[in-house]
């Protein structure tokens, strides 16, 4: 079967891309030359579904050099680099994506994948797995397991497991420690602002910025918003995260107030209608909408359009809504993923941590199928502390051993 890319003559261009995120990622580096040496996934058809640039594409070629038949897929239409897919495809992996596809072509995509009989999955969003457990689901008994990227796949994972209906083991790598605290925080932090930054060219310093959302996702884009001069508003549901954000330092209100305020919004929740009609009506003229939700339903675009009396591009991935009333308000990226439809997505150095934890995953779901559930992992300790101890040697920071004494005391009764 073919790859379907747009044009394989951008490899080369797409291979600096891998070769500059590959400078940067030592953790990776340290498992791609165990793994190009033992070959544990020798033979073994794996699917990757995942946002389709530089980062991602290591982590690909790392599983092809463990011996993995490695098939890769978009989970984003605006997040596919067609010149990345290009360099994949030379180096004998197959792959299913283009940039800006319609949702039909997405979907064949994901199809044409599941045509490969993986049995292993790494998933970001769960739209692999959903299909499994649908139109595909033919191919579910061929799955020794897989992983989840992302806390809107884990949501829905833990909904199948549930009902009881998980056709296979997966592991959910969004929950380990080394995902959530460093990618989920301080990966999204920078991400996001790098991407509403370079679309919009506008300062962030002295704006209102309401964030949606104080998981980690949120925490990161607050603090650093804050870093950068904001205003912040936070807008939960949670009364944990909400006082936790008090706490932080922010202002803690339900969306209708923080709506009227608000210069900036972003959607980090994993739910749907976020931003809807009642909020876009008292909506200041000039106000900014972003999501960094993985999904584009945060920011209901229906109501948007509604709204308005026209729609146009100003600017790339920015557009511009003018209401019945003679305001405007903006769109970013489709009121997709902003930090991959208009940036380069998470930081090289972070996604090096969460794409080892990818690694080990598969690893441990070769090594261990046989004796696991269909039902939702989470990651073991020893792959968590693996992953963290290995950044820490990469970075050069040296840290304590407990003395047998020590280790003696905190074990007694």
């Amino acid at each position: 079967m073919e790859s379907l890319i747009r044009d394989l003559s951008l490899a080369p261009q797409g291979q600096d891309k891998i070769n500059w995120v590959k400078e940067f990622m030592p953790v990776l580096n340290v498992l791609n030359d165990e793994l190009s040496q033992t070959k544990p996934l020798a033979g073994k058809n794996m699917v990757i579904t995942m946002h389709l640039e530089a980062k991602t594409a290591y982590l690909a070629l790392v599983m092809k050099n463990a011996g993995a038949n490695v098939t890769v897929t978009g989970s984003n239409p605006l997040s596919t680099q067609d010149d990345v897919a290009a360099a994949l495809a030379s180096q004998g992996v197959k792959v299913f994506a283009w940039y800006n596809c319609t949702a039909e072509e997405y979907e064949n995509f994901l199809h044409k994948a599941l045509d490969t009989k993986p049995e292993i999955i790494i998933d970001d969003g769960g739209d692999l797995v959903s299909l499994l457990h649908g139109e595909r689901s033919d191919l579910a008994a061929n799955i020794l397991g897989g992983s989840e990227e992302t806390t809107t796949g884990v949501l829905r994972l833990r909904a199948l497991a549930a009902a009881g209906r998980l056709k296979f083991p997966m592991i959910a790598v969004n929950d380990a420690y080394c995902k959530y605290l460093f990618d989920n925080r301080y990966g999204t932090g920078q991400s996001t602002w790098d991407g509403i930054m370079r679309t919009t060219n506008l300062t962030v310093t002295g704006k209102t910025v309401v964030i949606a959302g104080y998981g980690w996702c949120g925490k990161g884009v607050s603090m650093r918003a804050k870093g950068l001069g904001a205003n912040v508003i936070v807008t939960e549901i949670d009364p944990i995260k909400a006082i936790e954000a008090v706490f932080d330092g922010f202002i803690v209100l339900p969306m209708q107030e923080a709506a009227s305020r608000g210069d900036i919004f972003v959607t980090l929740t994993g739910c749907k209608d976020v931003i809807r009609r009642e909020h876009m009506e008292v909506m200041k003229s000039g106000a900014v909408m972003a999501n960094a939700g993985h999904f584009d339903v945060e920011i209901n675009k229906h109501d948007l359009a509604a709204l308005s009396k026209s729609r146009r591009v100003v600017r790339k991935n920015i557009e511009e809504f003018a209401m019945t009333d003679g305001r405007k308000l903006y769109l970013l990226a489709e009121g997709r993923l902003v930090n991959l439809a208009a940036g380069d997505g998470h930081p090289t150095e972070i996604m090096d941590l969460s794409f080892a934890m990818q690694a080990l995953a598969a690893l441990h779901i070769v090594e261990n199928h046989k004796q696991m559930d269909k039902s939702l992992y989470t990651v073991t300790p020893e792959m968590d502390n693996r992953v963290a101890a290995l950044k820490l040697k990469a970075m050069g920071v040296s840290i304590d051993n407990l003395t047998e004494e020590q280790a003696a005391y905190l074990s007694q009764a």
